[in-house]
């Protein structure tokens, strides 16, 4: 893809190649720092109702004999009441890392616990569930592969009748697979993507907003590539499941867009294309057309919208979405001239420029996008200039923020190594004033002399 280059650059005296091999030597690096600086790596699910009551309640540090009652109350109780008590004290217990080392080192412990979750009472599974939940969410390595014995459990009751309890399972096992390959070696042959699938048609949002987490978390192994995503032949891996097409439906433009389930389903997209593994098969199920639908959506809520406070009507209603969707649509442009092509054909050039007024980050993203088409050649500038991209490369020009100016300048870049007309036609609307603008910032100095000697010798 293109990005901005960090640090000095040089002036523009580079050829084609030059440009294309810094674009590939950035874009390991960006999506990298990508991952690590959003990505949220698990989940806790705890019930509202729940925290509400216990409030005041101090998670307690319980020790082997303590965890031992417990349990033996939760098996043997007289009244369900108490065995359901005792759960509910060593979930609060686990929600400490002392107590979760005491537990896992306690043999037949774990045992217990699975016996409990495969009970024929509902509410001990309910309370046992929740007890793997909290092990699950643990940052300790040890505890997460203790679960091991559970997971085959929790996928079966992935096909159960109560969508909390599904929710619940869906969230305690995409904790469990980012963390551990021993328990996605061991999901992967029992179904695991087909009873995602299944998952999928749930008419409960709640169960797909789970469901689109942990099919990411899935989707994020670093074997996804090979034993994951790939096939389109077999229903057990991802491409070759109904996932993709419903993926999509999920992510279309509309009164029952949910924004919660399309981010999820939103990132899931984004692993599946970064894996490069069958892109053009996402683009004949539509990935490229809903994608732009959806922008086409959120750009006309932008011109509908004359509130000054514009960044709070789609940044605090719509806080990720619209980043995600130009994310996933910088990807599938990034290395495809035939999306590229995708994305003149369907004169989505205009309704991006219209996102340029968001934010800083929908900004630096919509002008990413564009780069990625400028920089497939001489043919696809002549399809981006002038239009309204010129008018809207002044305007950028002019802010503040020094991401926006230089990835606008990056633009620029391309526009004049492969259009010989833009550079006068850029001069001739005080584009030569709006870049000098920046002249004081170091950082941008090389690219600005080096746009003014293009322009003057174009």
């Amino acid at each position: 893809m293109w990005s901005r280059q960090r640090g000095r650059l040089k002036p523009l005296c580079c050829g084609v190649e030059e440009l294309r091999c810094r674009r590939r030597e950035r874009e390991a690096a960006l999506r990298k720092a990508r991952r690590e600086q959003q990505l949220v790596s698990k989940r806790l699910l705890r019930d509202e109702a729940l925290e509400e009551a216990e409030e005041g309640c101090v998670a307690m540090i319980f020790g082997e004999a303590e965890i031992q009652q417990f349990l033996r109350l939760a098996q043997r109780g007289t009244e369900e009441k108490e065995r359901e008590g005792a759960l509910v004290s060593l979930r609060r217990g686990l929600q400490r890392p002392e107590t979760q080392q005491t537990f896992i080192r306690l043999e037949g412990s774990i045992r217990t616990l699975v016996g409990l979750l495969t009970s024929n009472q509902a509410l001990l599974q309910l309370e046992a569930a929740r007890c793997l939940h909290e092990l699950s969410h643990s940052e300790q390595s040890a505890v997460v592969e203790a679960c091991l014995p559970a997971t085959s459990y929790l996928l079966t009751y992935l096909s159960g009748h109560s969508s909390d309890f599904i929710e619940l399972c869906l969230y305690t096992l995409g904790n469990l697979i980012v963390e551990s390959e021993a328990v996605r070696r061991q999901l992967l042959p029992q179904g695991i993507v087909p009873a995602l699938a299944a998952c999928i048609q749930s008419p409960h949002l709640t169960v797909l907003e789970a469901l689109g987490y942990a099919l990411s978390q899935l989707l994020q192994a670093k074997e996804a590539p090979e034993k994951i995503i790939p096939s389109a032949s077999t229903d057990s891996s991802v491409l070759g499941s109904t996932l993709p097409q419903h993926m999509l439906q999920l992510l279309q433009p509309g009164p029952k867009l949910n924004l919660g389930v399309a981010v999820e389903f939103a990132w899931c997209l984004h692993y599946i294309i970064c894996s490069q593994v069958n892109n053009a098969l996402l683009i004949t199920q539509g990935a490229l057309s809903t994608l732009g639908l959806l922008l086409l959506d959120l750009a006309g809520a932008v011109q509908r919208t004359e509130d000054a406070g514009l960044e709070l009507f789609l940044l605090q209603k719509q806080p990720s979405l619209l980043p995600e969707g130009l994310w996933l649509l910088n990807n599938l442009t990034a290395n495809s001239p035939s999306f590229c092509t995708s994305l003149l054909s369907l004169d989505l050039i205009e309704p991006l420029l219209h996102l340029l007024s968001v934010s800083n980050v929908v900004s630096v993203l919509v002008l990413t996008v564009l780069c990625n088409v400028a920089e497939k050649g001489p043919a696809y500038c002549q399809r981006l200039w002038p239009g309204p991209l010129l008018s809207s490369l002044l305007d950028t020009l002019a802010f503040s923020d020094t991401e926006v100016v230089g990835q606008s300048l990056e633009l620029l870049q391309l526009l004049f190594l492969y259009q010989p007309g833009a550079a006068q036609a850029f001069l001739q609307q005080s584009g030569l004033q709006a870049l000098q603008r920046h002249e004081e910032v170091a950082q941008l100095q090389d690219r600005v002399h080096a746009l003014q000697q293009t322009a003057l010798h174009g």
